[in-house]
């Protein structure tokens, strides 16, 4: 079962930032198109890497101070955080194929 837990301005640093394992956010919007073909994919990512990496969306309509931080300026974007920082280590901006994804986060994770 996908785990990829909804996150906000509220929670963002507790549970991303702060959290015990590295997270890839995903910031994304309900209209936005490759947003809903790019989720099913982080789906099955969250699967394949459970108790490795916290998986979380973050709806850029419902919740701009993140997204304003990160310079978030198109979506999907995808940023990967490391325990304990709050600069990504990772950023995939755009739909990417499950490979390149799964590529980009073992890089940024070695």
């Amino acid at each position: 079962m996908a785990d990829v837990r909804e996150t906000s301005d509220a929670t963002f640093t507790t549970e991303v930032v702060n959290g015990d394992l590295p997270a890839l956010v995903d910031f994304w919007a309900p209209w936005c198109g490759p947003c809903r073909m790019v989720a099913p994919i982080v789906g099955e990512l969250s699967e394949e890497y459970a108790g490795k990496i916290n998986f979380f969306k973050l709806n850029t309509d419902e919740n701009a101070n993140v997204p304003s931080k990160y310079g978030i300026r198109s979506i999907p974007s995808l940023l990967l955080f490391k325990p304990g920082d709050d600069k990504p280590v990772a950023t995939i901006v755009g739909f990417r194929p499950k490979g390149d994804l799964k590529k980009r986060i073992d890089e940024a994770l070695a």
